[in-house]
Protein backbone atom coordinates (compact mmCIF):
# COMPACT_ATOMS: atom_id res chain seq x y z
CA UNK A 1 0.00 0.00 0.00
CA UNK A 2 0.84 3.48 -0.62
CA UNK A 3 0.26 7.17 -0.35
CA UNK A 4 0.92 8.53 -3.50
CA UNK A 5 3.43 10.52 -2.49
CA UNK A 6 6.67 10.41 -4.25
CA UNK A 7 9.95 10.21 -2.55
CA UNK A 8 12.65 9.62 -5.70
CA UNK A 9 12.93 10.60 -9.24
CA UNK A 10 14.72 7.28 -10.59
CA UNK A 11 15.80 6.53 -14.01
CA UNK A 12 16.03 3.16 -15.71
CA UNK A 13 19.55 1.96 -15.83
CA UNK A 14 18.61 -1.09 -18.07
CA UNK A 15 16.14 -3.26 -19.42
CA UNK A 16 15.75 -6.74 -20.23
CA UNK A 17 12.51 -7.69 -22.05
CA UNK A 18 13.27 -9.84 -24.62
CA UNK A 19 14.68 -12.38 -21.64
CA UNK A 20 11.89 -12.39 -19.23
CA UNK A 21 11.02 -8.51 -17.82
CA UNK A 22 13.70 -7.56 -15.55
CA UNK A 23 14.63 -3.68 -15.03
CA UNK A 24 17.00 -2.26 -13.01
CA UNK A 25 16.19 1.45 -11.61
CA UNK A 26 18.72 3.93 -10.31
CA UNK A 27 17.68 5.70 -7.01
CA UNK A 28 18.74 8.58 -4.45
CA UNK A 29 16.97 6.40 -1.93
CA UNK A 30 18.56 4.11 0.21
CA UNK A 31 18.82 0.73 -1.30
CA UNK A 32 20.78 -0.86 1.67
CA UNK A 33 17.99 -0.92 3.86
CA UNK A 34 15.73 -2.35 0.95
CA UNK A 35 14.71 -5.99 1.62
CA UNK A 36 14.27 -8.39 -1.49
CA UNK A 37 10.96 -9.05 -1.91
CA UNK A 38 9.97 -5.54 -0.82
CA UNK A 39 6.95 -3.56 -2.60
CA UNK A 40 7.91 -0.39 -4.69
CA UNK A 41 5.70 1.65 -6.58
CA UNK A 42 7.00 2.79 -9.73
CA UNK A 43 5.42 5.14 -11.67
CA UNK A 44 2.00 4.02 -10.00
CA UNK A 45 2.80 0.17 -10.81
CA UNK A 46 3.47 -2.14 -7.45
CA UNK A 47 6.38 -4.15 -8.52
CA UNK A 48 8.56 -6.35 -6.14
CA UNK A 49 11.93 -6.18 -5.74
CA UNK A 50 14.32 -8.78 -6.49
CA UNK A 51 18.17 -7.82 -6.96
CA UNK A 52 19.64 -4.34 -5.26
CA UNK A 53 23.12 -2.76 -4.99
CA UNK A 54 24.34 0.35 -4.14
CA UNK A 55 22.30 3.38 -5.81
CA UNK A 56 20.07 0.76 -7.57
CA UNK A 57 17.67 -1.60 -7.69
CA UNK A 58 15.91 -4.38 -9.53
CA UNK A 59 11.93 -5.30 -10.60
CA UNK A 60 10.73 -8.26 -12.39
CA UNK A 61 8.14 -7.11 -15.07
CA UNK A 62 5.37 -9.56 -16.33
CA UNK A 63 3.83 -9.33 -19.49
CA UNK A 64 0.43 -8.76 -18.09
CA UNK A 65 2.05 -5.41 -16.35
CA UNK A 66 3.66 -4.53 -19.66
CA UNK A 67 0.19 -4.69 -21.52
CA UNK A 68 -1.74 -2.84 -19.05
CA UNK A 69 0.43 -0.04 -18.14
CA UNK A 70 3.23 2.01 -19.53
CA UNK A 71 5.56 -0.01 -18.47
CA UNK A 72 6.47 -1.82 -22.22
CA UNK A 73 7.87 1.58 -23.06
CA UNK A 74 10.69 1.70 -20.88
CA UNK A 75 13.55 2.59 -21.67
CA UNK A 76 17.37 3.27 -20.79
CA UNK A 77 17.12 6.88 -18.73
CA UNK A 78 12.84 6.95 -18.63
CA UNK A 79 12.26 8.50 -15.36
CA UNK A 80 10.62 6.69 -13.24
CA UNK A 81 7.84 8.46 -9.74
CA UNK A 82 8.88 6.18 -6.76
CA UNK A 83 7.89 5.15 -3.31
CA UNK A 84 8.13 2.53 -0.91
CA UNK A 85 5.17 1.01 0.68
CA UNK A 86 4.18 2.05 3.68
CA UNK A 87 5.24 0.98 6.83
CA UNK A 88 2.60 1.37 10.20
CA UNK A 89 2.80 4.57 11.69
CA UNK A 90 4.11 6.47 8.52
CA UNK A 91 2.75 9.61 7.82
CA UNK A 92 -0.72 9.07 4.93
CA UNK A 93 0.15 12.41 3.14
CA UNK A 94 -1.77 12.01 -0.16
CA UNK A 95 -4.74 9.28 -0.69
CA UNK A 96 -4.37 5.01 -0.30
CA UNK A 97 -3.11 3.79 -3.20
CA UNK A 98 -2.56 -0.01 -4.00
CA UNK A 99 -0.03 0.26 -6.82
CA UNK A 100 -2.76 -1.88 -9.22
CA UNK A 101 -3.14 0.29 -12.18
CA UNK A 102 -6.01 0.70 -14.12
CA UNK A 103 -5.39 1.53 -17.49
CA UNK A 104 -2.89 3.76 -19.63
CA UNK A 105 -4.86 7.77 -19.76
CA UNK A 106 -3.22 9.84 -22.08
CA UNK A 107 -2.29 13.65 -21.20
CA UNK A 108 -4.65 15.85 -23.73
CA UNK A 109 -3.23 19.51 -22.87
CA UNK A 110 -0.67 21.21 -20.53
CA UNK A 111 -1.19 25.33 -19.09
CA UNK A 112 0.33 27.07 -16.80
CA UNK A 113 -1.47 28.36 -14.07
CA UNK A 114 -0.04 30.32 -12.34
CA UNK A 115 2.70 28.53 -10.66
CA UNK A 116 1.19 25.50 -11.25
CA UNK A 117 -0.02 23.70 -13.96
CA UNK A 118 -3.46 22.65 -15.06
CA UNK A 119 -3.33 19.01 -16.73
CA UNK A 120 -5.80 17.84 -18.72
CA UNK A 121 -5.83 14.21 -18.64
CA UNK A 122 -7.48 12.00 -20.99
CA UNK A 123 -8.91 8.32 -19.58
CA UNK A 124 -10.49 5.43 -20.99
CA UNK A 125 -13.84 5.68 -20.99
CA UNK A 126 -14.63 2.63 -18.85
CA UNK A 127 -12.79 4.50 -15.94
CA UNK A 128 -14.66 7.71 -16.25
CA UNK A 129 -17.67 7.02 -14.38
CA UNK A 130 -14.75 6.43 -11.41
CA UNK A 131 -13.12 10.00 -11.24
CA UNK A 132 -15.30 13.00 -9.94
CA UNK A 133 -14.44 16.71 -8.87
CA UNK A 134 -12.61 16.66 -5.53
CA UNK A 135 -11.76 13.15 -5.74
CA UNK A 136 -8.84 11.38 -5.46
CA UNK A 137 -6.43 9.91 -8.61
CA UNK A 138 -3.22 8.55 -8.84
CA UNK A 139 -1.46 9.38 -12.13
CA UNK A 140 1.91 7.56 -12.36
CA UNK A 141 1.92 6.96 -8.41
CA UNK A 142 1.20 10.83 -7.93
CA UNK A 143 -1.76 11.49 -5.75
CA UNK A 144 -3.64 14.42 -7.32
CA UNK A 145 -7.01 16.01 -6.79
CA UNK A 146 -9.32 16.08 -9.72
CA UNK A 147 -10.58 20.06 -10.15
CA UNK A 148 -13.17 18.81 -12.84
CA UNK A 149 -14.63 16.26 -14.90
CA UNK A 150 -16.61 16.54 -18.74
CA UNK A 151 -16.77 13.32 -20.17
CA UNK A 152 -13.36 11.20 -20.68
CA UNK A 153 -11.56 14.04 -19.74
CA UNK A 154 -10.21 15.18 -16.29
CA UNK A 155 -8.17 18.09 -14.74
CA UNK A 156 -5.70 17.96 -12.04
CA UNK A 157 -3.36 21.01 -10.71
CA UNK A 158 0.15 20.19 -10.75
CA UNK A 159 2.71 22.33 -8.13
CA UNK A 160 5.63 23.77 -8.55
CA UNK A 161 7.29 21.17 -6.01
CA UNK A 162 5.23 17.95 -7.64
CA UNK A 163 6.72 19.63 -11.23
CA UNK A 164 10.09 19.37 -9.26
CA UNK A 165 10.13 16.27 -7.87
CA UNK A 166 8.00 13.59 -10.28
CA UNK A 167 7.70 13.06 -14.10
CA UNK A 168 4.88 15.84 -14.17
CA UNK A 169 7.70 18.63 -14.39
CA UNK A 170 9.08 17.19 -18.24
CA UNK A 171 5.06 15.55 -19.51
CA UNK A 172 3.90 16.91 -22.74
CA UNK A 173 0.50 16.30 -24.34
CA UNK A 174 0.08 13.05 -25.69
CA UNK A 175 2.39 11.64 -22.92
CA UNK A 176 0.88 8.05 -21.75
CA UNK A 177 0.36 7.78 -17.69
CA UNK A 178 -0.65 4.80 -15.66
CA UNK A 179 -3.90 5.79 -14.19
CA UNK A 180 -4.96 4.23 -11.27
CA UNK A 181 -8.94 5.73 -9.54
CA UNK A 182 -9.61 5.98 -6.14
CA UNK A 183 -10.02 2.88 -4.44
CA UNK A 184 -13.02 3.95 -2.29
CA UNK A 185 -14.73 5.35 -5.93
CA UNK A 186 -14.24 1.50 -7.15
CA UNK A 187 -15.67 -0.28 -4.37
CA UNK A 188 -19.04 2.19 -4.34
CA UNK A 189 -19.69 1.96 -8.07
CA UNK A 190 -19.26 -2.11 -7.34
CA UNK A 191 -21.62 -1.87 -4.52
CA UNK A 192 -24.06 0.50 -6.17
CA UNK A 193 -24.11 -1.58 -8.94
CA UNK A 194 -24.96 -5.05 -6.84
CA UNK A 195 -28.25 -2.41 -5.68
CA UNK A 196 -29.45 -1.24 -9.11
Amino acid sequence: MFTGIITDLGRVRAVEWETGGRVAIETALDTESLAIGASFACSGACLTVVDRGPGWFAVDVSRETRSCTTLGGWRVGTQVNLERALALGDELGGHIVLGHVDGVARVADRQPDGESLRVTVETPSEFARYIAPKGSVALDGVSLTVNEVSGDRFGVNVIPHTQRVTTFGTLEPGALVNLEVDLLARYLARLMAGTA
